[in-house]
């Protein structure tokens, strides 16, 4: 956030390649030599015996405090928890602790997040509908019984007319959830310090880096189909059943190599909304930030998008069983390989379910991005002292040394 201080990339963090200072034992105060050595006075060997309870013979001492026998220190009970001015502790963070914090944030300022995120998507499902209505074309139909070479057309032109089918779409919903992401975070930034805000507010923060933003999304995409392209494009241009292997090969190698890079470049867009970086820097942020953790960040990446999976087809199927019976669409259209013919009710039923879907999805997952961003940072970067001094917190001043 523009008004924490915290939020900007420190300039001697540990993760910048300096060690911060490692605390040493302190000097004996009274200079009578090195600690460690044993009294002059030892007790006579054979002596010890369980320490008895007070009052059970004369002389005898009560146990010290914090040894089972007297009241128990403070300093015995473990560390203090620690501070917690928004919805996590300002420590490092959980799995359940990043999904709830995101839960936590959106129910706690759902008016701006869950409003805004509902505005967005029915926007873009009323511009998706009338794009699949009015300017897409008719899904190819394919007929089960060709064989051979005719059968490799009719596949290759069905594939063809879904890819056409799901660019706009495809584009639309980017652009949907660049917007919602922007809000999320700044909103995020905010819960984590417990600060309210308003849907104005957070839009005078985020559009500054909106434009950024849109390059960001559409950067990451174009470097994933480089990847693609160079895998399997040799392949494709020997043309053989060699072709066809390495084509196989490199396909399989640039899947690899785009899920480790979509997993290091998970926390670009959090770095770029919160710290003002620019896209080649947010870029490297994310990367710097990931490395070491990749698994854990893919781990929670896995779980958040298992999660959406699962949102997605118990709202979607019920919807869908819906908008077939009440479309009045027959079911062998869809056994036969016939391209069924679509009406409004079932692309509004359809739309329906879809728009309580990404209302839910868009803003759950930036929130746990702009999370896991701020996760990685207090683990690396002691962020959290950043934010407790940003929060007001007592004991976090100024002058208050860093850990």
């Amino acid at each position: 956030m523009n008004d924490s201080p915290g939020w900007a990339s420190p300039g001697s963090a540990p993760s910048d390649g300096k060690e911060t200072a490692i605390p040493r034992p302190s000097e004996p105060q009274d200079g009578s030599g090195p600690t460690g050595q044993w009294s002059p006075e030892q007790p006579p060997p054979g002596q010890w015996s369980p320490p008895s309870s007070p009052g059970s013979g004369p002389g005898t001492r009560p146990p010290a405090p914090g040894w089972g026998g007297g009241p128990q220190r403070q300093g015995w009970a473990g560390p203090p928890p620690a501070a917690k001015p928004g919805v996590i502790p300002l420590r490092p963070l959980s799995l359940g602790e990043i999904l709830d914090g995101s839960v936590s944030a959106l129910r706690a300022h759902w008016r701006t997040a869950l409003g805004f995120s509902l505005a967005v998507s029915v926007i873009t499902q009323i511009a998706v509908i009338l794009m699949q209505r009015y300017l897409l074309p008719e899904p190819t139909s394919v007929d089960p019984n060709a064989t051979g070479a005719e059968a490799l057309r009719q596949a290759t032109d069905s594939a063809r007319s879904t890819l056409i089918s799901l660019a706009p779409a495809t584009l639309v919903t980017m652009i949907a959830t660049l917007f919602t992401a922007s809000i999320i975070t700044v909103v995020i930034s905010r819960s984590v310090l417990g600060r309210p805000t308003t849907l104005s507010d957070a839009w005078a923060e985020a559009r500054p880096r909106i434009l950024p933003l849109l390059g960001l999304t559409v950067l990451v995409p174009l470097i994933m189909a480089a990847i693609m392209a160079v895998g399997i494009g040799p392949g494709l241009l020997l043309g053989s059943e060699a072709g066809a292997a390495l084509a196989f090969l490199g396909f399989a190698a640039a899947c690899v190599a785009m899920l480790w890079l979509n997993v290091s470049f998970a926390l670009a867009a959090p770095a770029l909304m919160l710290e003002r970086q620019s896209i080649v820097a947010a870029l490297r942020r994310s990367a710097k930030l990931v490395r070491g953790a990749w698994w854990r960040t893919f781990g929670v990446l896995a779980l958040t998008w298992l999660l959406t999976f699962l949102l997605t087809f118990l709202v979607s199927i019920p919807f869908g069983i819906i908008a077939v019976i009440v479309d009045g669409t027959d079911v062998s259209e869809f056994l036969n390989g016939t391209a069924p013919s679509f009406g409004w009710s079932f692309l509004i039923v359809t739309g329906i379910g879809e728009v309580i879907v990404s209302t839910l999805i868009y803003p759950f997952v930036a929130g746990v991005m702009a999370l896991l961003y701020v996760d990685q940072r207090i683990r690396r970067e002691a962020l959290d002292l950043d934010l407790a001094r940003a929060a007001g917190l007592p004991g976090y001043g100024a002058d208050a040394p860093r850990s």
